[in-house]
């Protein structure tokens, strides 16, 4: 019971610890964005009141740092070895639904459904163990069943580290560039057939590749894009 006690302690500053150093890293960058659909950013006016976002899993610090306390739940997974990072998305004010988009996921989220609310669902879907960059079907099956729309959002750093992970895990070097280009916002109809998901998944897995390796070039070269504005933080929000 006394170790028990002890590892969750350990847990909970270890959270406090990781989202502090992320906040202080991620703090030194210079962002901008594209929208196709301003609605999409939580932190806009006349914001969406629900929708799924997918990001890759290489670049998760991104909306953790600049969206804090905008109404984001979080899927992680089940694995022990995740409760870090559930951890240190609590002290940033992000929910978190313990599951999977293929185990557990449509239940957790339903469950935060019934008790009423906008629905604001972050998810890295080639997470949690890849393969990289391939979007799971899970991601297409919860915003069919859930009725709200997929966004996609593609994004890059200035010629960033890359940890020897499944995923390459992007590090971006301190006060470096980072570029984030938001989709418009797509749906998909409740009683899709299985082809009809599985249609969706290959355009939507090739349009946030596209997206991610656009937002890649962009971070990389000092030409700046038409219609480009400052991506602030959610908390210093100056658009």
């Amino acid at each position: 019971m006394e170790r028990l006690v002890l590892r969750r302690v350990l847990v909970r500053l270890g959270g406090l610890g990781v989202a502090q150093v992320m906040d202080a890293w991620m703090g030194t960058m210079e962002y901008r964005a594209v929208y196709q659909d301003p609605r999409v950013d939580p932190a806009l006016p006349n914001h969406l009141k629900a929708a799924v976002y997918l990001v890759w899993h290489e670049y998760i610090p991104v909306p953790f740092h600049m969206r804090p306390h905008c109404g984001f739940s979080m899927l992680i997974s089940q694995h022990r070895d995740a409760e870090l990072l559930s951890q240190a998305a609590s002290y940033r004010g992000f929910g978190a639904f313990r599951g999977s988009t293929n185990r557990g996921g449509l239940r957790a989220v339903r469950t935060m459904l019934d008790q009423g609310g906008d629905l604001r669902l972050a998810i890295t879907p080639d997470g949690p163990r890849g393969p990289r960059r391939q979007l799971a079907l899970g991601a297409i099956f919860l915003a069919a069943k859930l009725q709200v729309p997929i966004v996609l959002i593609g994004l890059g750093y200035d010629r960033p580290w890359r940890m020897n992970t499944w995923d390459k895990f992007a590090i971006p070097k301190p006060c470096s560039r980072i570029r984030a280009i938001f989709s418009e916002p797509f749906s998909i109809p409740e009683n899709a057939s299985k082809s009809d998901l599985e249609e969706s998944r290959r355009w939507l897995e090739v349009s946030l590749n596209q997206l991610s390796d656009e937002a890649e070039s962009w971070a990389e070269d000092r030409i700046e894009r038409t219609g480009s504005v400052p991506l602030y933080r959610a908390a210093e929000s100056k658009l």
